[in-house]
Parts: C-alpha cells; sequence; structure tokens
C-alpha cells in the first residue's frame, strides 16, 4: 500500500470510530482502562524488550543522555504509566457536561455541554510513555487518538499500543479508537499534518524543530506545547533552606525534560553568599554529570575565585565542572543537559524583565519570603505556571491531579499549561424551546 492510502486509511479508521468511542458510558471507560493498566504491568517483559532494541539504536547512534533518559523504560516507568491509566479513570466524565445554561426573554432554553472533540492525532519524539498517556485522556475524553510517534522509540510505541489494543479487543471496543502511523518515514507526517477533514486537533510533542514544524506545515488546528527554558530566581529574602534544595531538584532530577530548570537568576545582594554553594551543590548532586555553568559577566568571578574568563572543578566523583563565560544566547536556551545559565540582577523588577524577555512561557519560579516580591513576580511573569517556592519539576499533568497529561501548552488560545481532559474536549449548545420563531 502506498503511503498516502495507509495514512489516509488509519484516518478513516479513526473518522468512523468517533461516534462509538463517544458513546462509551464513564463505567465502559473506566473499566477499560482499568484492564489497560493491569495488562501494562503484566506485559511488561514485551514492552521493556522492544524497549531495549529502542535503546541499543540510541546507543549505536550516539543519543546524547538526557534523550536516552528519556527513551529508557524501566518496571518502575512501566508501573508509572499504569497509575497514569488508573488515575484518569478516577477522574469525572468529562463528556456531556453542562458548562453553563441560561434562559432568553423569549422563552429558549440553552445549555453550552461539553462534548468529544473527536479525533486527536499526536506527533510525537521519544518518548514512549506518551503512547499510554494520550490514549487514556484521548478515550476518557470520548475521542479517538492516532499517534505519531519517533523513530527512536518506534518498538517500544508497537509494544505499548498491541498491549492497549488486547485490553480493547477484550472489553469489545474497537481498537481504531488507538491508531499508531508506525512507519518512520518523514513523508508520512508531511502527509499525516494535511488531513484536516478527517483530524480535529493536532498536538506535537517534543523539541523546537518538530513543534515549529508542526505549527508552520500542519493545516490540522494544533495546539502548540513549547520548549522550556524554565528560570528560578533567588530573590535577596529567600530561605536559605529551599535555596539549594529547589535548584538541585529542578535542574537535576531529570534533565532530559522542559520542565527541568536551565536557567538561574539572583539578587546581587546574595550572589556573592549564595553562588559559590550553588555551584558546588550542583557539583555533587549527580557527581559523574556535573552541572556546567554559563555564568554573566558579574557572576564570574564569584563562581570562579579569580578574574580568569573560565575556570575548571573536580566533582567528588572526580570529573570535572566547567564554569564558563555566558553569551546573549545561552541565556535563551533548553539545553536538555547537565548545563545552567547564570545572571545576576538588581532587583525583582530586573529579574522579571530578564525571565520575559529569555523564557519560553513554559515555568517559571522565584524563591523568597518576601510577600511583596512573590504577588509581583506571580502577577507579571508571563508563563504558564508560575512558582513560588516551588521546584518547577512540578509541571506535569500528574502532579497537577490531572492523571496524566496529553502535552504541556505554552500558548494562550484554548489550552495553557498542562494539559488534562477538559484541555482537549470541545462543546456544543442545545437549545429548547415552544415553537418561537424568529421576527
Amino acid at each position: 500500500m502506498e503511503l498516502h492510502d495507509y495514512i489516509i486509511q488509519i484516518c478513516e479508521k479513526a473518522k468512523d470510530a468517533r461516534f462509538e468511542t463517544a458513546r462509551l458510558t464513564e463505567e465502559q471507560k473506566n473499566a477499560l482502562l482499568a484492564a489497560a493498566a493491569d495488562l501494562l504491568v503484566r506485559r511488561a517483559a514485551d514492552i521493556l524488550s522492544a524497549n531495549e532494541e529502542d535503546m541499543k539504536r540510541a546507543v549505536e547512534k550516539g543519543m546524547s543522555d538526557a534523550l536516552q533518559d528519556r527513551l529508557r523504560l524501566t518496571d518502575a516507568r512501566i508501573r508509572q504509566m499504569a497509575e497514569g491509566l488508573l488515575e484518569v479513570a478516577k477522574l469525572p466524565d468529562p463528556v456531556g457536561v453542562t458548562l453553563d445554561s441560561f434562559e432568553r426573554p423569549n422563552g429558549m432554553r440553552l445549555k453550552k455541554i461539553s462534548v468529544p472533540m473527536g479525533v486527536i492525532g499526536i506527533i510525537f519524539e521519544s518518548r514512549p510513555n506518551v503512547t499510554a498517556d494520550a490514549f487514556a485522556l484521548c478515550f476518557k475524553a470520548g475521542s479517538c487518538a492516532i499517534l505519531k510517534g519517533g523513530s527512536d522509540a518506534l518498538s517500544s510505541n508497537r509494544a505499548i499500543v498491541d498491549v492497549l489494543h488486547e485490553a480493547l479487543r477484550a472489553a469489545g471496543i474497537t481498537e481504531s479508537a488507538l491508531q499508531l502511523i508506525d512507519v518512520t518515514d518523514r513523508e508520512a507526517t508531511r502527509i499525516f499534518m494535511q488531513q484536516r477533514e478527517y483530524v480535529d486537533l493536532l498536538i506535537p510533542r517534543g523539541g523546537a524543530g518538530l513543534i515549529r514544524s508542526v505549527v508552520e506545515n500542519s493545516r490540522i488546528p494544533v495546539i502548540e506545547t513549547g520548549v522550556g527554558n524554565c528560570h528560578i530566581y533567588v530573590d535577596k529574602a529567600a530561605d536559605p533552606a529551599k535555596v539549594l534544595p529547589i535548584i538541585i531538584n529542578a535542574k537535576t532530577q531529570r534533565i532530559g525534560v522542559c520542565n527541568a530548570a536551565e536557567s538561574l537568576v539572583i539578587h546581587e545582594a546574595v550572589a556573592e553568599e549564595y553562588l559559590p554553594k550553588i555551584a558546588e551543590a550542583l557539583r555533587e548532586a549527580v557527581p559523574e554529570h556535573p552541572v556546567e555553568l554559563r555564568a554573566d559577566k558579574a557572576s564570574l568571578p564569584l563562581l570562579t575565585g579569580s578574574d580568569l574568563p573560565e575556570a575548571e572543578f573536580t566533582s567528588s566523583s572526580g570529573r570535572i565542572q566547567r564554569i564558563l563565560p555566558a553569551s546573549i544566547d545561552d541565556f535563551g536556551k533548553e539545553y536538555l543537559d547537565y548545563i545552567m545559565s547564570v545572571k545576576i540582577v538588581g532587583d525583582v523588577r530586573e529579574a522579571i524583565d530578564h525571565i520575559n524577555r529569555y523564557h519560553t512561557g513554559h515555568s517559571d519560579c522565584i524563591i523568597t519570603e518576601d510577600p511583596a516580591a512573590a504577588a509581583l513576580f506571580l502577577k507579571e511573569i508571563d508563563s504558564a505556571c508560575v512558582y513560588h517556592n516551588v521546584s518547577t519539576r512540578f509541571t506535569d499533568g500528574f502532579e497537577f491531579g490531572f492523571g496524566a497529561e496529553i502535552g504541556i501548552s505554552t500558548q494562550k488560545l484554548h489550552a495553557r499549561g498542562p494539559m488534562g481532559l477538559r484541555e482537549i474536549m470541545s462543546y456544543k449548545y442545545t437549545i429548547e424551546g415552544d415553537g418561537q420563531i424568529r421576527g
């Protein structure tokens, strides 16, 4: 079968199945998600075997540690996927909810009611957990899902979809509720993005290049999920007990994710006290990967202890931490690596201006005990998620109580931040009357 016909066939199956998924009761959907969660755990060995194939290819290709971490599955991560399905099952059914109701002077009675989107396409890169998360949310929302994963995770995605299809078959529900475009040809992605006739919404999840390509080339309406140049601002009134734990967690807990902190901003009044301690903590947090710092002109001597333009320090494991001068480009980068930019500012206002200039509108945090500084930061930082004394790593649908997420939107239309069930619903109006006609 030619590639174009293959894509059209998948889209047609989804469009035909969308009314079947929309009619499923809350009980049917929850039972399927529970069964699929159980099956994921029971089939973990098959999924891990497939993931080993992907990991082997990743190593052969020289994939970075951060991207390998995104790709890697473990028993614990499969259990997390299963838990995500169960959490979605616990959420209230989003279909058929009356969002608003009112009556017009002529007696017409109107209701605004939530309805399934229909067919949702997700284009994503090497994160196989997206396969289960996306299915769970789309299915609970009464929609069909068409997934186009990256070539790096092809074996893993196939294995996960096989398990989910097994659960659908056992429940007597059409397998077309979930379909995977399992070819690696980039032309498949281009063809898929043109299918506005069949697909109601397209969501890209991945790096800046993928997101830009989808936004610029799709004929299907797109919710843009953004890259994460996330900032931590240490204010002059920061609690010393909170500074290092938040920074270390935000930067090093997982580096290959969009909610990891990439940029450190610090008030000049506490920079001399905190920066050497922060540098040492970032050197020792993951000794085999000391965090490299890209420092502005003011912070460089505080970090290196000299007037030299750069320096090297040794971690407890013998690995080298490099401290280098920052370029202008460094302040706007999503590194997805053990690298962090550093900027000293004179006050919270300068911090806000710097962050709003260089961030990606994802997640930014202030560490302070000053209520006025916190209130100003929370009000004026133009990001989807703005934190006060909390690690940016919490920008996540599961952590927000959404069960899972289908992506983190950094745009402002329709959805912003972690997208759960409500963000992938549509609505319609029902109008009832007693024979009213318009004059």
